[in-house]
């Protein structure tokens, strides 16, 4: 048999561990986690090389009933998911109800190209309760390959990986063997400062807001990064900077702890906080911010 390859993308409701999935899978914290809904924004791709295949697997936002601009982007990153992948990761956990997302479940049942539905959270459940969901699934999604799994705990990540490699096609490399991802350094200094901001902060503050790093300078001991954080409302200001800017030192210091890890090397993080009361309906604004092509 000859070498394959192929497009993975995972789709599935928030909250169901897509991205913790993807990180597994691709060995490296590539998509951000928390327990927060709309964690993921973007469409986050991460490659995985060995001599007799490439997966180029993309994490996507939560399936969501759009209330703005913003999301309405996110929504079409799901979208071009299902009509640009050789095979489709639905993920599921134990917790959600089979019948929360019955319109998606009807677009998967006729796709053309190999589903795996992925029903994750094994640690929160029984054996009985597996067994019930899988045949409940198997009845729903009568063509598709169901795989129970326990991303947190690594559990049976090693029969996902078969199943989709079985399910892809032959075919050539689409990118060098050494490539992780698509993404740049400034997005992902973004995507970490985004993370401490959704840990750090409770109720509308963290989907307000929006990061941009405007200035990223690479060093051999030390990258300089600048980076503003948009929010809707000046309340929202001085929440995210906090008394004598202590929350806004807090985040910065955590993120920047983070960024050392993954990059392997010193970072001088500097953050300041900006009003755009629109910009989650702005147009040139999601174009600039990389939610619109």
């Amino acid at each position: 048999m000859g070498h394959k390859s192929g497009f993975v993308n995972i789709v599935g409701n928030p909250n169901v561990g897509k991205s913790t999935i993807m990180n597994a899978l691709v060995g490296e914290k590539l998509s951000i986690i928390t327990s927060k809904a709309q964690t993921t924004r973007h469409r986050i791709m991460g490659v995985v090389n060995s001599p007799d295949f490439q997966i180029v697997y993309s994490d996507t936002p939560g399936i969501l009933k759009p209330a703005y601009k913003l999301q309405e982007s996110m929504m079409r990153f799901v979208h071009s998911a299902f009509e640009d992948a050789d095979v489709v990761l639905y993920v599921t956990d134990t917790v959600e109800s089979p019948t929360y997302s019955d319109e998606y479940v009807a677009k998967l049942c006729k796709l053309e190209i190999p589903v795996i539905l992925v029903i994750n959270k094994l640690d929160l459940t029984k054996q009985e309760e597996v067994e019930y969901l899988t045949e409940l699934w198997s009845k729903k999604m009568p063509n598709a390959s169901i795989i129970p799994v326990s991303a947190l705990h690594n559990f049976n990540l090693d029969q996902l990986l078969k199943q989709i490699v079985e399910k892809l096609p032959e075919g050539p490399e689409y990118f060098p063997k050494e490539t992780l991802t698509d993404k740049t350094l400034r997005f992902f200094a973004s995507e970490i400062i985004r993370e401490k901001i959704l840990l750090n902060y409770q109720k509308e503050i963290p989907y307000s807001v929006e990061v941009v790093v405007e200035e990223y300078t690479e060093d051999k001991t030390m990258d300089k990064v600048r980076a503003i954080i948009y929010v809707a409302r000046d309340s929202q200001k001085g929440i995210i900077i906090g008394h004598q800017g202590k929350m806004l030192k807090k985040v910065g210091t955590e993120a920047r702890i983070d960024m050392e890890e993954f990059l392997g090397k010193k970072i001088f993080l500097e953050l300041y906080v900006k009003v755009d009361t629109e910009w989650r309906n702005d147009d040139k604004k999601l174009k600039k911010f990389g939610y619109i092509q």
